[in-house]
């Protein structure tokens, strides 16, 4: 039989491993977008905050804050709940922590990409913009964020590859993704070349689909731009 019938499993704990990444991307570009509007504010507080954050995310190994945030997060709230009265045990959802931790390691990068990509976009036409009376927000909406996508895409592709392969870090706390599910069939069957093969060969094939999406969505944004100023 087929991977001794547990091909189902490893489907499953795909769709988690999906989920977890589609979760965590999202995230990562509401943190990314912050820190970039951070970075570009004229406070310094807010340019600092932002050099913070960037600097010791990238800076400290993903799965150290996976662990940190899971284990060392659950210990700080439940000592908070206890001096709070709150005497029952809180346990944090795995999915929950693997999501946050992702996407607050990811909104770091994707900080220096959207600012990047902000930065690209020629001053002048936000400036005529709201010469010819459009408000801020229309400014916004109309001219800066369908050209700073444009600009964006390469990084955001980049980081999207890079973060749907990092989601295997969820294991170590517990979630039954793909990692997981792989890891306990080679225990059982005593087969880890296979299953570990057949966990690979999905990554692989999440991988290709989304640079095969990605191709797509840089086509469409680059209509009616010149390659040179690409």
């Amino acid at each position: 039989m087929f991977l001794h019938g547990f091909l189902p499993s490893l489907l499953e704990g795909a769709m988690v491993t999906l989920s977890v990444a589609l979760a965590s991307m999202a995230l990562a570009m509401v943190l990314g977008l912050a820190g970039a509007m951070a970075k570009l504010s004229r406070w310094a507080f807010a340019r600092g905050l932002a050099h913070v954050y960037t600097t010791l995310i990238r800076g400290v190994p993903d799965l150290v804050l996976m662990l940190l945030i899971f284990y060392g997060g659950q210990v700080a709230i439940n000592e908070i709940a206890l001096r709070l009265g709150h005497e029952d045990y809180i346990d944090i959802n795995p999915y929950v922590a693997g999501v946050a931790t992702i996407g607050f390691i990811f909104g770091a990068y994707l900080t220096e990409a959207f600012r990047g990509a902000f930065m690209a976009v020629p001053p002048g036409q936000r400036e005529a913009g709201l010469a010819f009376g459009m408000s801020p927000w229309q400014v916004s909406w109309r001219i800066t964020f369908p050209q700073m996508f444009r600009h964006v895409l390469p990084g955001l592709s980049n980081n999207w590859l890079v973060l749907i392969k990092s989601t295997a870090i969820v294991s170590v706390i517990g979630l039954h993704d793909l990692m997981t599910r792989g890891s306990q069939a080679a225990g059982t069957t005593r087969e880890p070349f296979s299953f570990y093969l057949a966990v690979a060969v999905i990554y692989l094939a999440f991988t290709t689909l989304s640079e095969l999406l990605f191709d797509q969505l840089q086509r469409r944004f680059s209509i009616g731009v010149r390659k040179g100023s690409l």
